[in-house]
């Protein structure tokens, strides 16, 4: 056999055997890695390519050592899970870096990471002063975990203390001009119910690109050519300023709430109180000219 077209045949077979290990390995080895993957990882690839390459008559050998690397990383994956301290060993522990805003340089030195790393990795999560930061963890993995100050915080729901209906997630029903036979079923509908909306809005199975049915059981059609339907409908200047102004009362609210000074409690209460008088006053003024 010559020498090209044995390296070719090697070459696939290599290919073949690296998928079918990186299915028993799972999902993790290719997402985020420790330290003891990333070895297996750098291993396996280069016993791979001297499957492919190396003509000597000891191949076979390599694929031996990749069943032995596999063993021993899905054996040691399966001792992480029933032992906390091996696999603090093996996968490492989270190192808290800032805490209630303050730098810890012991913590920084030890995972060697300079101030302008930490800075860019803040940045990435929209992070622009520690002084935000009410704790901050630099996980096993190599990511920094941000939570920030309660003052500076998104404003959510929750903290307004209202009750949210409780949402699904979309069934995409239509993809690439083709009924998903699952999805459509778990979304409690039938084919010709879909067929009564797709005339609905005379379109042809075949030109949609994807059609998904949100938790309201309203369906949204996207076609290849760009169209959506039905088409959104662009909100009334009226209900978004109703909306903006409600938002910015209920944080006016809670700053006023959370302030640690009776100065700045009191500042927050007097904007509310003139936002308040604001409102009042249009609604009255509205009301004359009605």
């Amino acid at each position: 056999m010559p020498d090209w077209l044995q390296i070719v045949l090697r070459t696939l077979a290599s290919i073949v055997i690296l998928f079918i290990m990186t299915k028993v390995l799972g999902k993790r080895q290719i997402s985020e890695l420790s330290l003891f993957e990333y070895i297996t990882g750098i291993s396996i690839g280069n016993i791979a390519a001297y499957i492919s390459l190396d003509l000597d008559n000891l191949w076979y050998l390599g694929i031996v050592s990749l069943v032995v690397w596999v063993s021993v990383s899905v054996a040691m994956e399966l001792w992480t899970l029933k032992s906390r301290g091996v696999r603090n060993v093996v996968d490492g522990r989270g190192t808290v870096l800032i805490q209630n805003g303050q730098l810890s340089k012991k913590k920084l030195r030890k995972e060697r990471i300079t101030l302008d790393e930490l800075l860019e990795q803040l940045r990435q999560k929209d992070v622009y002063r520690v002084a935000d930061v009410e704790f901050a963890v630099m996980e096993s993995s190599g990511e920094l975990n941000v939570q920030l100050k309660k003052e500076h915080q998104p404003l959510t729901p929750a903290m307004l203390g209202w009750t949210m209906s409780k949402e699904s997630q979309p069934y995409s029903i239509i993809m690439d001009g083709h009924v998903i036979p699952e999805e459509l079923q778990l979304s409690g509908h039938s084919e010709d119910w879909l067929n009564h909306e797709l005339k609905r809005y005379k379109l042809k199975l075949e030109d949609v690109f994807l059609a998904q049915l949100d938790s309201d059981g309203q369906v949204t059609f996207q076609t290849a050519d760009g169209r959506t339907y039905p088409e959104p409908s662009a909100t009334k200047p009226k209900d978004r300023v109703i909306s903006l102004t409600g938002q910015l009362q209920e944080e006016l609210r809670r700053l006023g709430q959370l302030s640690q000074s009776e100065k700045d409690r009191k500042a927050y209460e007097s904007a509310l109180f003139h936002l308040n008088q604001g409102i009042e006053a249009m609604r009255l003024k509205k009301g004359t000219e009605n």
